[in-house]
């Protein structure tokens, strides 16, 4: 979900490095762009971290059994998310 973010933060901030050749008073931007770039790589690494783990799925056990007093079958699942 964050990547998109991320890309626009990397392009943000590669522009206000390498691109953009104004000087303000008191705000340095390439270093406002090396930032930009930063938070864009972190949240593209959190974004492929966090969609790797939820990619887990989950684990069923089904078991049989007849009861002993109707003589149904019984029939349970239970199902374990990782």
């Amino acid at each position: 979900m964050y990547v998109g973010t991320g890309i626009f933060l990397l392009v943000v901030g590669a522009i206000l490095t390498w691109g953009v050749s104004d000087r303000l008073s008191g705000v340095n931007l390439p270093v406002i762009g090396y930032i930009c770039m930063a938070g864009g790589a972190l949240a593209i690494l959190l974004s492929l971290v966090t969609s790797s783990r939820r990619r887990g799925g989950y684990t069923a056990t089904r078991s049989t059994r007849v009861d002993p007093v109707s003589g149904s079958r019984v029939d349970e699942v239970d199902v374990d998310p990782s």
